[in-house]
């Protein structure tokens, strides 16, 4: 950083400010926040995923055993709601428990720099130093950035978590709900708008394509391997479509 190189020339409070200003948006807070945004988008792909291959599943189940189309779609309508309350509730529970872990941290934080202040100064001012920064340059730095906000300061380099960037669970819970009732709406359509000879093989084709999408987009937000990641998608909801329509067709049960 140009703090460090250049000369100690100027007033202390110009040379202060410079470094406040130098490190205040810390790298780790803003890699931070870009992953929390990636890690929201990857969970809604994984989400819409997740509907397309349980919908898919049940619908070419029930047509390989037969199903009429009415049949179809209750099997589809009820799968598709049931798993998005499922996906709705599973993500509530997990980011609640974040969510608390998170306050929990903060309200901590919050208790020792009431309690102790001077030595939470000091401990924002060593966490600099490790940064790199000169020790009376760390110093300056950490007083004014307690000035200005003590509490976002170590929330930031010390516990690397935004105060207002806390996970909110209900949030969390409607766009995994959504991310499932998009993708599960692909299958009901694709076996539902074909002639009823031809459904079923549409059906497969309209969701390979669509996990093949959503498998690049996932491992492309991941930083996987694009290719490997598809094509394990795809065989795995393939394999999928193919084990429920064989299992329908040898039950070979007409639901009504």
């Amino acid at each position: 950083m140009a703090i460090l190189s250049t000369p100690f020339f100027g007033s202390a409070t110009t040379r202060s400010a410079d470094a406040a200003t130098t490190v205040a948006p810390t790298p780790t807070a803003l890699s931070t926040s870009l992953a929390s945004r990636l890690n929201w988008l990857r969970a809604g792909v994984l989400g819409a995923n997740d509907g397309i291959v349980s919908v898919a599943a049940i619908v070419v189940g029930v047509a390989g055993a037969g199903g009429s189309t009415p049949a179809i779609v209750a099997a589809g309508a009820a799968g598709l709601v049931g798993g998005a309350i499922s996906m709705a509730l599973g993500e509530y529970v997990s980011v609640s428990s974040q969510s608390d872990s998170q306050h929990a941290m903060i309200e901590k934080q919050k208790r020792e720099l009431r309690d102790d202040p001077a030595g939470e100064l000091d401990v924002l001012t060593g966490l600099y130093e490790e940064r790199g920064l000169a020790p009376a340059t760390a110093r300056q730095v950490a007083i004014e950035l307690t000035e200005k906000d003590a509490l976002r300061a170590h929330l930031s380099l010390e516990l690397n978590i935004a105060e207002e960037e806390v996970a909110n669970p209900w949030h969390a819970a409607g766009a995994s709900a959504l991310a499932f009732t998009l993708g599960a709406i692909l299958p009901l359509l694709a076996i539902l708008l074909p002639p009823d000879t031809i459904r079923v093989p549409v059906t497969f084709l309209a969701v390979l394509v669509a996990l093949g999408a959503t498998g690049a987009l996932g491992a492309s937000l991941g930083g996987s391997r694009i290719a490997r990641a598809t094509i394990r998608v795809v065989l795995g909801g393939a394999a999928a479509l193919a084990v429920t329509w064989l299992v329908g067709t040898l039950l070979g049960v007409t639901v009504f």
